[in-house]
């Protein structure tokens, strides 16, 4: 039972609490009943047993009992002695008491009787200890200015300006504005607090613009060469970098930033914040313990000391904290700002203006020995994609110096030019500067519109918050974060300007709008908050949004820079040639930069970032750049097709094909330009995203106009031949779409086609069925056929030089499908200059398979030409006897004008077109002329054993030129031509033999050419009447 769980028995005695547990829970109740136990005993029948067992529970319970009191009996004399102690205390505690009282009493009757005395001496010694203290404060004031000024020498501002406020409070005391001796001190007081004023605000100004002591300032590579000076602060390449919001790390705390002055890096690494300290903490340090920064150590503890002493802050924005602090306590809180606004302008112009010519001093140190007019000339000099390279032709010709004529832009202006790498470069470096001072300038305009606004009333604070860049302003003598965002944009505007050579007011139609609007006097609260401010790209009228006071010394400060403003940036000095087309390289980095800008505004000012510089471009871009581009373009796509050199095959007759252009391959000239001209705009397409869509229609602009061109030259070399007549043919169209020879075809259909078709080509018969269709047209004439070499060799570079494009065209689609995907929001630009047209617009897929298609009917035309040659030539076969009286030794001579033709043309062909081409153009010439000359039987009246062993020397001599050209199979002609030789040679045979020839290959011929040999006339073969019964019983017919 859990009630004597507790019980302290010995372990040699535990027994005796099983013996407790068996005792009944009755005896152990709160309120003990002994009438039942009684009653229970006398109705019992043992009631000797039941009373000796309540003996043997009693002397457990006594024996428990017995342990129990020898183990807690020291324990109880123990508390007792301590109980007596007690009472001992409280009763000398209370007799001492008492003595107290009548020793107090006495001194009370003492005192008292000498009150008015004791009062007087101590008057009189606090008058003696005021008049001490205020002795003590004089000689201490008169020593203010000296020590004011020691601050100032030691940096030690804070502290400076603390003597200086509180000294200033003493003065102001009742005691102390009586005394004349302090007049001096007041005196020298107020001239410091102009000192101090101008001290704190050169500090600041430098450390906004990061030339400070404890600026943030990361070298980069170009200065670590010595020709850079090193005050020079270069930017980080803003590909890397990440946001530089101070502002947010300084709010949240979450800048990992020691006492060693160390701060992370923009790039990821660490950078020195310029201030010497001893104790740098390593990488292993878990904790970096709060210490107060250098400029803080001479200062009076308070609440500010000790929020810099515990912030985690970089060493740079703590000194802006610092300064802007004691500024507040200068109380010349709007006498900075104006300044600062005064100053912005021309010290941004400044540091640009510096950063230009030390990045054109690196430049020029770099590059010992080339001046700017070479590294102009020679740079640039290869295609933009790497295919071509300048090499001099064997004809004589540059190919790249042709193509860089026609193209608009010089070569350093090209897409991957020099000027456009030196561009991009040079704005990196400026935006990234740029960044980072806007970064303190936030750092800077929160703070003074904080202490500002904890002095204005609750009214006017309402007002700020409802427009940002008028009420608030005036607090801080016109300087706001608005304010400073502005300029430096119109800084910035103003350098791209010089750039591209434009002005802000040609940018943009809108500008006059702009202006007006922001220099009314009462502008509708609604069009404030939606333009804020104006801040678009008319920066340079934007300075009227600010405040009178600060509009004033502003102007002041523009009249006094004018000169330096409108002297321009120098950026002549580090870029080979501005112009309108280095839009390009401009582009990137501005919209990173105003990505940049937005993460690092606080949320009032988030619309700021809506508008701007990168809207400035995108005007500037769609309403000047992209229609200049689409004019130049045009002119130099019109000049490339229009040229009498476009459409003129320029390879060398002797040279062999190649498949690179590099090495030689013959495109037309007009094509290649085209080609070179889509790659650039493609290329400027790949550098501003956005505007692919409209770079990439005005490259189907230019694509559809060649195409126009290349097939009015095909058109102009086929017109009215029979070749070009066939080829258009429904049913010739199908049979050269099954024919095997389609495989070598440039085109992915045709290939598959040829796996489909090409097992059983033979037993389609495509072949025969072609040579049948062609030998209906006889008889051919000649006029109808393509007699000029010039024209075969133009359709055959015409067809190599569009199958070239339309692979290139498949290439540059695919790289402007990417850069379709990385477009940001992209809004529908108007296309200028474009034709209207009721058709649905083509992609880029669509005009390669155009010029594909334009390719292979150069090709089929080739091959219908030859095939339609060889019939022309063995149409005489038909009509002549072969009588002949002697051996031959040479063939006909209608064999002979063929093997010419063919041999000069593919002489004339070889150079410009591939080998499988070739394959394909004379490929068909074997089929067409075995075909032609078995079925020639069929209209001979007379042949003899001579005029059989012409025609065998005449397809000899076919096979032998056939043969000599590389790309086509020997073997295949040479079964071709024994089948012809074959068939012929059977009509050496008897009839007899004949007949037992076609039972053992009924097949070898079909009956038709089986009954020719019987039909024709052979001298000396006799041919029974029967002859043809019998073989209609082995054949039938």
């Amino acid at each position: 039972m859990g009630l004597f769980d507790g019980l302290p028995v010995p372990k040699d005695k535990e027994y005796l609490r099983e013996d407790l547990e068996n005792v009944d829970e009755s005896w152990t109740v709160a309120r003990f009943d002994s009438l039942p136990h009684v009653v229970h005993i006398l109705t019992s029948k043992d009631r000797d047993g039941e009373i000796q067992a309540l003996k043997d529970q009693s002397d457990i319970v006594e024996e428990v009992v017995d342990e129990v009191v020898q183990t807690y009996h020291s324990g109880f004399n123990r508390a007792i002695q301590n109980y007596s102690q007690i009472l001992r205390l409280f009763s000398e505690s209370t007799q001492s008491v008492g003595k107290l009282k009548v020793d107090l009493g006495n001194a009370k009757k003492v005192i008292s009787a000498r009150n008015k005395q004791l009062h007087q001496l101590w008057y009189r010694s606090m008058t003696l200890r005021h008049i001490i203290s205020l002795l003590d404060q004089i000689e201490n004031i008169a020593q203010v200015p000296t020590r004011i000024n020691k601050l100032i020498d030691e940096n030690q501002l804070y502290a400076a300006v603390q003597v200086h406020v509180q000294s200033a409070r003493m003065l102001e005391r009742e005691g102390l504005q009586s005394v004349g001796a302090l007049q001096d001190v007041r005196s020298e007081l107020a001239k410091l607090r102009g000192v101090l004023f101008y001290k704190v605000l050169e500090a600041l100004h430098a450390h906004l613009y990061n030339t400070g002591e404890y600026s943030s300032a990361t070298p980069s590579m170009n200065e670590k060469d010595d020709a850079i000076p090193t005050t020079t602060v270069a930017a980080f390449s803003m590909n890397n970098s990440q946001s530089l919001s101070r502002r947010t790390r300084l709010q949240k705390g979450d800048s990992h930033v020691g006492a060693s002055g160390f701060t992370s890096s923009v790039d990821g690494g660490s950078s020195y914040d310029g201030h010497d300290d001893d104790d740098i903490d390593g990488a292993d340090n878990a904790k970096n313990v709060p210490r107060l920064p250098a400029w803080l150590s001479e200062s009076t503890p308070d609440e500010f000391v000790e929020t810099m002493r515990k912030s985690e802050s970089p060493l740079h924005v703590k000194y802006l904290q610092t300064m802007v602090e004691c500024l507040c306590m200068l109380d010349k809180v709007a006498a900075a700002g104006a300044i600062i606004c005064q100053r912005l302008r021309p010290t941004i112009h400044e540091i640009i203006t510096s950063k230009i010519k030390s990045q054109a001093e690196y430049v020029n140190s770099s590059r010992p020995g080339v001046g700017h007019a070479a590294r102009t000339a020679t740079t640039g000099l290869q295609y933009v994609k790497g295919h071509l390279h300048k090499e001099q032709h064997k004809n004589g010709t540059s190919l790249v110096g042709s193509l860089m004529a026609v193209s608009p832009v010089t070569p350093v202006m090209a897409p991957m030019g020099a000027a456009q790498c030196a561009a991009k470069e040079l704005l990196d470096l400026i935006l990234d500067t740029v960044v980072r001072i806007f970064d303190n300038h936030i750092v800077v305009g929160e703070l003074l519109e904080s202490k500002s606004s904890q002095q204005a009333p609750k009214a006017t604070v309402r007002e700020i918050s409802g427009n940002i860049d008028s009420e608030a302003s005036q607090a801080t003598g016109g300087y706001t974060i608005g304010f400073s965002m502005t300029v430096l944009q119109s800084e910035c505007q103003q350098l791209i300007c010089e750039i591209l050579r434009a002005t802000p007011e040609a940018a943009s139609a809108d500008a006059a709008v702009q202006t007006a609007r922001l220099a009314s006097k009462t502008p509708s609260k609604e069009k404030r908050d939606k333009s804020e401010d104006g801040l678009t790209f008319a920066f340079r009228f934007t300075d009227a949004a600010v405040s009178s006071q600060g509009a004033d010394l502003m102007r002041q400060g523009r009249n006094r820079k004018g000169q330096n403003v409108q002297e321009g940036y120098g950026s002549a000095s580090i870029l080979p040639e501005q112009g309108i087309y280095l839009a390009a390289s401009v582009y990137r980095p501005v919209l990173q930069f105003t990505d940049k800008i937005a993460t690092m505004l606080p949320e009032k000012y988030s619309q700021l970032g809506n508008d701007g510089l990168l809207a400035f471009l995108e005007n500037f871009v769609k309403d000047h750049f992209l229609p200049t581009m689409f004019v130049d373009y045009r002119k130099g796509v019109q000049q490339a097709i229009s040229s009498p050199a476009a459409f003129r095959p320029r390879a060398n007759p002797a040279a062999a094909y190649t498949p690179s252009v590099s090495k030689g391959r013959p495109i037309l000239q007009g094509l290649l330009t085209i080609d070179f001209l889509a790659k650039e705009v493609l290329g400027w397409a790949q550098a501003m995203p956005k505007f692919s869509g409209d770079l990439v229609k005005y490259v189907q602009t230019f694509l559809e106009r060649t195409y126009e061109r290349c097939r009015a030259s095909y058109t102009e070399a086929v017109l009215e031949k029979q070749s070009y007549m066939l080829i258009g043919r429904h049913d010739v169209e199908n049979l050269m779409r099954r024919d095997p020879a389609s495989a070598f075809l440039p085109t992915s259909l045709a290939h598959a086609n040829a796996d489909n078709h090409i097992a059983d080509a033979e037993n389609d018969g495509v072949e025969l069925q072609i040579s049948e269709l062609l030998l209906k047209l006889r008889p051919i004439k000649q006029e109808s056929l393509i007699r000029d070499n010039n024209k075969l060799v133009l359709l055959a570079s015409l067809s190599d030089s569009l199958e070239y494009i339309a692979d290139s065209i498949e290439r540059f689609g695919n790289v402007a499908g990417k850069a379709s995907e990385t477009e940001i929001d992209l809004k529908p630009t108007p296309v200028h200059h474009k034709r209207n047209s009721s058709l649905p617009p083509k992609d880029l897929a669509a005009f390669a398979e155009d010029y594909r298609k334009l390719a292979i009917d150069c090709l089929k035309v080739l091959r219908v030409e030859m095939q339609l040659e060889t019939v022309f030539n063995l149409q005489v076969m038909a009509t002549r006897e072969y009588l002949e009286d002697q051996d031959a030794e040479e063939p006909d001579d209608y064999i002979i004008s063929l093997i010419t033709q063919i041999t000069r043309r593919d002489e004339v062909i070889a150079p410009f077109i591939a080998p499988t081409k070739r394959n394909y153009i004379f490929g068909g010439i074997c089929a067409v002329a075995s075909h032609a000359s078995i079925k020639a039987l069929a209209e001979m009246k007379h042949i003899n054993l001579f005029g059989v062993q012409q025609i065998s020397r005449n397809t000899i001599a076919l096979e032998q030129a056939l043969s000599a050209i590389p790309s086509i199979d020997s073997e295949s002609v040479q079964t071709r031509f024994d089948h012809v030789r074959t068939y012929y040679e059977l009509l050496n045979m008897p009839v007899e033999a004949l007949l037992a020839f076609i039972t053992e290959h009924d097949r070898l011929f079909n009956p038709i050419e089986y009954y020719n040999l019987l039909k024709v006339q052979v001298p000396g073969r006799e041919v029974p009447d029967d002859a043809k019964a019998r073989m209609a019983d082995i054949l039938p017919i």
